[in-house]
């Protein structure tokens, strides 16, 4: 229900300077050539927020100690690198790597002894990525409105976890681990802002991981789950 209303409050922004463009009398375009350029370079700062889909396994009833199983989102940054390409009049090829940096809780609902009682607590399993992203994305522009122009993206994100192999604290145990490998689907929507010297993008893009990242360790922690898939919120902002 947040993330829906976030995210509505976030397309109303991009809708009104869509709206305030086209409703603005023609101006003198600043750096008009640009994208006629046959590529450039340029980078990216942004936030996001990670998250996961978990599908409880076949066995999660038979299970004594765990009675649910939960995922929290979490904020993180992301510090990106342009490399784009134009291919025809209104499509350009991007290559965006960089590293992103989040965190995923998972909250398990167990068994505990306390006073020779069996009570319900809760886990918190807080596993950190450092992903090392290399997104290919397909960029296709509106026509130009005065220094405006809304475009929408897709495309394909492999993504290697630099975490996934760090050694875990006691004090952190009982805690599952992830695979380094992921590929994910991207597809977002952003604006071209033109100014005299330089072009800024805001963007929101929407990753969906395709890989089932659940490491087996041979614990009721990975036993009740049959499957877990990342997902990635982000809003960037491009200097190019």
């Amino acid at each position: 229900m947040v993330k829906t209303k976030y995210i509505s409050i976030l397309v109303l922004l991009f809708a009104t300077t869509i709206t305030i463009a086209m409703g603005q009398k023609r101006q003198v375009w600043n750096k008009p050539l640009y994208d006629e350029y046959p590529y450039h370079f340029g980078f990216a700062l942004g936030v996001n927020t990670f998250t996961l889909r978990t599908v409880n396994s076949s066995t999660f009833f038979e299970l004594e100690d765990i009675y649910s199983i939960e995922s929290e989102r979490q904020p993180g940054f992301s510090i990106l690198m342009v490399g784009n390409l134009r291919l025809a009049h209104n499509l350009d090829l991007r290559f965006t790597p960089g590293l992103i940096f989040g965190q995923r809780n998972l909250h398990y609902l167990i068994d505990t002894v306390h006073d020779s009682q069996i009570q319900l607590t809760e886990h918190v399993m807080r596993i950190e990525s450092t992903y090392a992203t290399f997104p290919l994305l397909l960029k296709y522009r509106s026509i130009r409105l005065n220094n405006y122009r809304p475009y929408i993206i897709a495309g394909i994100n492999y993504a290697f976890d630099l975490e996934s192999e760090k050694k875990i604290r006691d004090q952190e145990k009982p805690k599952i681990r992830f695979n380094r490998h992921d590929v994910y689907l991207e597809a977002g929507f952003g604006i071209d802002y033109y100014f005299p010297f330089f072009k800024l993008s805001s963007e929101i893009k929407f990753s969906v991981g395709l890989l089932n990242i659940l490491r087996r360790d041979d614990t009721q922690y990975t036993d009740a789950l049959e499957k877990v898939n990342s997902r990635i919120f982000s809003v960037l902002f491009y200097f190019e």
